[in-house]
């Protein structure tokens, strides 16, 4: 890994900070005329894509004019570019490149250690300009997204304003829209004053939230599948915008990445290329799989593949998507490694660079026939049906056939979120085993095989019978509850994933922070040491299931795709970090002794218990307006489901809670034994040294009792 070249003046650091990038350091780069031949690629795609889907053409009715029917897919090409600059160049600031130069010498002062590496306050300052775009692009999406759908014209009227704010407190696309807008405003305006990791990392976990709103309308949130279609369209959106915005920072830092010339910064492109290309290369994997499942969602038969325009858009999109596979493949095989060989020359860097060009002109034009894709009308129908039924209108989907014990095996919804979790977490877990395998290290394979199970109950919960069926039955909602925060926990914590990945990750010594390095920073931050306290994190466990059904958060979650996802994810690190306090190998802050935590799950028991019990006798119907207004045909009413539901919260919650406190009474004598072991081991090394002392005190004691009596007596007491 490059390091840090002999400290020089002031003004040299700051040297490659200035000229036009790839022009620093006398090394081949991509110049700006290049980059705006990128720009260029992208408005040619876009246009040429929208000519040929006719998604540009007027409309017969209620047509906005020639400026929205252009001027909305621009802006949204902009937007599209802007938000993946941003997301870019916050993962480029916070998990690539070093933060600080790390120079010091007896000729300067301490304080230059701290000072910025020109790639990182370059990355930073291209951000801050994308995200100015990314807000008033927004805007302009905003009003021209109104325009288009009142069909007509931007105006200035009184009456145009009045509709406009309407469209933004009242219609879903309005109100995302306008969420957009509010999040690239404050991403933006904490680019221009944040400089620590910490708030960077935070800031780039709100640019990702910006994507949400706009995968949440859309063809996607009509589709068939609509839950399927926005999970992949969001994850679509993440890793297209994680690297069309690596490819811009890498053609925006070209110059800057290979050094200066006066020798203040060292030459950070080997690293940073390395880096960069694992991102990648998860990145590319994510925009194939979920582009090709969202595709399939919207295209349900061949001929409307090859036969409609939108499918032949969706064939090109793919080809070039795999051309760019391609090319990350070629940098990652065959550049990269021959950039720190020794002989390599100017000729292997031109190469490097080229390609990355050739990338940025290739991702230009996909990113425009993305956006053509947006405002073209796929083959089926993206509107609800007159005669929907009460349960789709709900739901999103038509009830399921009554629930039988086989269904509990056969019915499946296929949650591609938590299945792309499951993915992620089963492919990095076993890298990790075998990198520690290639080292000469073991690792249990009873961690490893927890570890699967875990990930099967998680998809079987997410994506199986649990979940569909607890959208319309009160008892399967408590069953995919109880087993989402108690049951796949219990697997997942056993399979020690942070231990593993301590001891697998590499630790980097430029000064930049890793996956290693923000995994330590997370377990010795504040905010863990409070959530994973023991007492925090047993009354999060109890308290917040009471809070949840005895608020509007039960219904927001029954009836609102973010709710349903967003609940899945609070309950699930609830129940993980619970038995992590109380039965986990990983590293923790604090730990309570041993009876403290039996006290503990004896106190959560009779909780669940209590909580049980009130369900099964409740006769207020939870979320009324939602379990009451299905439609449900078959199976008990609302309300015994509802009390059936109570009695498996109180099963379900008290077998598992029994089972780790039997692990944790395990753990106790095994940690006696241990303390046993050693003190005899102690014992015999000093001879009972402590035994000795020990004797000798009761010795001493008794020898001055004897005296005592013998005094008392010659005195006659």
């Amino acid at each position: 890994m490059p390091s840090a070249a002999k400290p020089q003046s002031t003004a040299a650091q700051s040297a490659p900070g200035k000229g036009a990038p790839g022009q620093s350091g006398g090394a081949p780069g991509v110049s700006q005329a290049w980059q705006l031949a990128g720009l260029a690629a992208l408005f040619l795609g876009l246009a040429a894509a929208l000519v040929f889907s006719g998604a540009a053409d007027a409309r017969e009715v209620s047509d906005p004019g020639a400026l929205v029917r252009w001027g909305l897919p621009v802006s949204k090409a902009i937007h599209n570019v802007a938000v993946a600059t941003v997301i870019g160049g916050l993962i480029f600031a916070v998990g690539i490149l070093p933060k600080s130069l790390g120079l010091r010498s007896r000729e300067r002062d301490a304080a230059a250690e701290d000072a910025e590496h020109p790639a990182f306050t370059r990355a930073l300052a291209v951000a801050a300009a994308a995200g100015a775009v990314w807000t008033l692009s927004a805007i302009a999406v905003l009003v021209l997204t109104y325009s288009d759908v009142a069909g007509q014209g931007v105006s200035g009227d009184a009456a145009f304003t009045q509709a406009l704010v309407y469209f933004m407190a009242d219609i879903e696309t309005g109100r995302a829209w306008l969420a957009v807008t509010i999040i690239a405003a404050v991403v933006t305006t904490a680019l221009f004053g944040v400089r620590s990791l910490g708030g960077l990392a935070l800031t780039l976990i709100l640019a990702l939230i910006g994507l949400v709103p706009t995968a949440l309308i859309g063809h996607s949130s009509s589709s068939s599948d609509h839950e399927g279609a926005i999970n992949s369209l969001g994850l679509h959106l993440v890793g297209v915008s994680t690297w069309v915005g690596g490819i811009i920072m890498l053609a925006l830092l070209s110059g800057i990445l290979t050094g200066s010339k006066a020798g203040a910064t060292a030459d950070i492109t080997d690293s940073t290329l390395r880096r960069f290309s694992s991102l990648a290369g998860f990145a590319f994997v994510l925009v194939f799989a979920s582009g090709v499942i969202n595709a399939s969602i919207r295209i349900t038969n061949w001929g409307d593949l090859f036969g409609s325009s939108y499918g032949q858009l969706i064939l090109a999109k793919s080809a070039a998507t795999l051309v760019l596979g391609g090319i990350g493949f070629m940098h990652r095989q065959w550049v990269i490694p021959q950039l720190n060989r020794k002989g390599s020359t100017m000729s292997s860097r031109r190469v490097l660079w080229q390609l990355v060009l050739a990338e940025f002109l290739v991702m230009g034009a996909t990113s425009g026939v993305a956006v053509a894709l947006g405002r073209s009308a796929p083959p089926q129908s993206t509107t609800y049906a007159p005669d929907a039924s009460p349960a789709f209108i709900l739901t999103g989907y038509e009830l399921p056939p009554e629930l039988t014990p086989a269904r509990w095996l056969t019915e499946w919804r296929l949650d591609w979120l938590w299945i792309a979790v499951a993915l992620f977490g089963l492919v990095s877990y076993f890298l990790g085993v075998a990198k520690i395998h290639r080292r000469g290290d073991k690792w249990q394979w009873f961690r490893s095989v927890n570890w699967v199970i875990g990930l099967l109950v998680l998809t079987y919960i997410t994506s199986g019978p649990p979940s569909v069926y607890g959208r319309v039955l009160f008892s399967a909602h408590m069953v995919d509850h109880m087993a989402l925060t108690m049951v796949a926990p219990i697997f997942l914590v056993l399979g020690a994933p942070v231990t593993l990945a301590l001891r697998a990750l590499p630790p980097r010594g430029d000064g930049s922070r890793g996956p290693r390095e923000w995994l330590l920073v997370f377990v010795h931050s504040r905010f863990s040491q409070v959530v994973t306290h023991p007492l925090f994190a047993a009354a999060n466990f109890a308290g917040s299931i009471v809070l949840f059904y005895y608020s509007d958060l039960f219904g927001f979650a029954m009836r609102e795709h973010v709710g349903h996802e967003l609940m899945i994810v609070h309950f699930l690190l609830t129940g993980y970090i619970f038995v992590l306090s109380m039965i986990g190998s990983d590293p923790l802050p604090r730990r309570a002794p041993y009876p403290m935590r039996l006290l503990l799950l004896l106190a959560t028991m009779g909780f669940h218990a209590f909580f049980g019990v009130a369900i099964m006798g409740g006769t207020n119907l939870l979320a009324a307006d939602y379990f009451g207004n299905l439609g449900r045909a078959w199976g008990q009413s609302a309300l015994l489901d509802q009390q059936t539901g109570g009695a498996v919260a109180w099963g379900i919650g008290e077998v598992p809670t029994l089972l780790v406190a039997l692990g944790v009474a395990i753990m106790w004598s095994r940690s006696d034994r241990r303390e046993t072991k050693r003190v005899d081991r102690a014992a015999d090394r000093n001879n009972d040294a402590d035994l000795t002392a020990y004797n000798d005190m009761f010795a001493k004691l008794a020898e001055r009792d004897a005296r005592l009596a013998e005094r008392n007596k010659l005195e006659g007491r």
